[in-house]
Formats: C-alpha cells, sequence, structure tokens
C-alpha cells in the first residue's frame, strides 16, 4: 500500500468515527482532518449550540490524543494556560506546575472571552510549539493543535482576536445548522445516550505523526506555486482589501492543499484542492476596508471574488 493510499484509508476512518457523534458534517470534519495532518491550528466559529466543543471533543477522541479544554473567561490568568513555577515545601526547590496548554490537542473554549494579555499566552505555543516560563523554555508534546471556538454573535464581555492571533489558526470553519434529515438523525442517535462516550481511537499519536510526514511529500508543481502566489499577491491589491494575505498565509495554502490531496488518495496537488481549501484558508486573514463593511460585504464574499478573477493552472501543468 503506498503512501497516499495509507493516508486516505487512515482519514476515512476518522471521519467515518467523528461522524458517530457530529451528523452531516462530513466536509467539515474533513477540513478539520486536513489541519490536524498540517499539525495547523482551527478556529470554530459559530452561534451556541451547532456542536462546536462536541466535534474537538470526537477529533481528540479519534486520534487517540492527549485532550484539556481551556474555559475561556474574563478573569482567566495567562499562568492558568502555561503553568507556573511554584516552591515545594518538601524538596525546598521551585517546581514546574505545567498548565493545560500541555495537551496534544488544545480546547480553547469561547477564546474571545479570555482578555488579550491572556489571549496572547498562546501565541508562542501556537506558532513555536514551546512555552516559555521564568526564562525557561518547555517543549509541548507532538502533535500539537490549537481548537479554539467562538461566538460571533455575541459581543458584550468578549474580546476580538488580534490579527496576529488569527493569523496564527490555519484554517476557520463554520458548522453551519444540519439540515432537517440530519436534525433528526441526531435526535435519534442522541435520545439513548451519548455517542461520544462509546467513541474509540482510531490512530495514535506516532501515526498521527507519520502521516504529517507523508503529507509533506505531496507534489506541489511550478505552476500551482504559482496559482497560491498569485490568490496572495491579488489579496494585497484589492481596493476593498486593507490587509490582504500574509506570507505565512500564502504557506497555509498551500500545505492545505497538500493534506487535502492526501486525503483524497492523490499524489499531487490540484486547482481544485486550493479553490477547496481557500475560503477556510483566507476568510479570517482578510481585513475589509471600512467602505466594504458600510455595503455589508464580507471578508469571504471578496475572497470569493479574487477567487474567480485569477485563472487557474490547467490540471497536465499540476502533475509532477
Amino acid at each position: 500500500m503506498d503512501v497516499a493510499t495509507t493516508v486516505a484509508s487512515m482519514a476515512r476512518r476518522l471521519c467515518a468515527n467523528v461522524e458517530q457523534v457530529i451528523v452531516g458534517k462530513t466536509a467539515v470534519i474533513e477540513q478539520a482532518l486536513v489541519a490536524v495532518l498540517c499539525e495547523g491550528h482551527i478556529l470554530i466559529e459559530d452561534v451556541p449550540g451547532i456542536g462546536k466543543t462536541m466535534l474537538a471533543k470526537a477529533l481528540a477522541r479519534s486520534l487517540g490524543c492527549t485532550f484539556r479544554r481551556i474555559q475561556c473567561t474574563p478573569d482567566l490568568l495567562p499562568s492558568d494556560i502555561t503553568g507556573l513555577e511554584y516552591f515545594n515545601q518538601k524538596t525546598q526547590t521551585f517546581d514546574f506546575r505545567p498548565g493545560p496548554v500541555f495537551a496534544q490537542i488544545v480546547l480553547a473554549d469561547e477564546i474571545n472571552r479570555a482578555t488579550p494579555r491572556t489571549q496572547s499566552a498562546l501565541l508562542e505555543s501556537m506558532e513555536e510549539r514551546q512555552v516559555t516560563v521564568e526564562g525557561e523554555s518547555r517543549a509541548l508534546p507532538r502533535p500539537f493543535v490549537v481548537m479554539a471556538t467562538q461566538n460571533p454573535v455575541e459581543l458584550q464581555g468578549t474580546f476580538p482576536l488580534p490579527e496576529a492571533q488569527l493569523d496564527r489558526f490555519l484554517i476557520r470553519l463554520v458548522l453551519g445548522y444540519p439540515s432537517a434529515g440530519d436534525e433528526q438523525e441526531m435526535v435519534r442517535r442522541y435520545k439513548v445516550g451519548q455517542p461520544l462516550t462509546n467513541l474509540e481511537p482510531v490512530t495514535s499519536p506516532a501515526e498521527v505523526l507519520a502521516m504529517q510526514a507523508a503529507v509533506r511529500a505531496v507534489h506541489v508543481s511550478p505552476a500551482i506555486e504559482a496559482y497560491v502566489i498569485a490568490i496572495a499577491r491579488a489579496t494585497r491589491s484589492h481596493p476593498e482589501i486593507e490587509l490582504g494575505l500574509s506570507p505565512r498565509g500564502t504557506l497555509h495554502l498551500a500545505r492545505t492543499a497538500q493534506a487535502l490531496a492526501a486525503i483524497h488518495e492523490q499524489t499531487f496537488v490540484l486547482p481544485d484542492d486550493i479553490k477547496t481549501m481557500a475560503p477556510a484558508v483566507l476568510g479570517h486573514r482578510l481585513v475589509i476596508s471600512s467602505g466594504a463593511r458600510l455595503r455589508d460585504r464580507t471578508a469571504a464574499e471578496i475572497a470569493d471574488e479574487v477567487l474567480r478573477t485569477v485563472p487557474a493552472p490547467v490540471e497536465r501543468d499540476a502533475r509532477p
């Protein structure tokens, strides 16, 4: 069995396992797996009760990874996330007590309820996979993925995430309401128990790391590279965008397309892979102008326009 087949097979098993808990959201689950295969962080933004926290729990359990939850509130301190040094009276030494960030899957629930100072405690861990406390840096376990949730409709008592932190999230996911049929299936499943309780892991952290390495081997042709760069540059020159895609965002777009190609059992990236991942990668990074906001334009709409204006390469140019 080749590498592409192995990754695709494992992705199907993971997706099917999570779907025992999250009903009718195959595309969202697939994109969450893309982020895990890129070891990137996920921002889940939607109204309450949609299943944001449940998705994080089901994904962590399916991966067999350690899981910690941080309930973000205005009184949460940075040390409540990173951990702290304390004086051990028994040993008469200072010991380190690790915080909840020392896990493989970390859920920052309602992240925009934490103060900016506390939000910034996640910046180093998200970018460098380490935490520095009292001048000493400590590596975080691998794989390491932060899944953060926020409610976009309730603004009182919240602190919007700064662009520097938004840019560290690989993708932003929106679950949306289920269809009538999916909601009926959800009611049927949950009336006899909690599916998450019996959810078993289908892989291990070591296998996840191996799949992450395999994803990096997916071929990205010069034509696809040029296409990604053209999209990034188009966002920077668009009249309704004040802040376009960063170089980090350019890398994230290419990496997510590699992971999506691997999930679909492809050995190379197609233009459609870029188009599929672009909304999730671009939407939370673009800062639109005040005039665009007054016209009720959204970053997602403008990003979609950019994709339509940038010519995509033909499939034969994407092949190795």
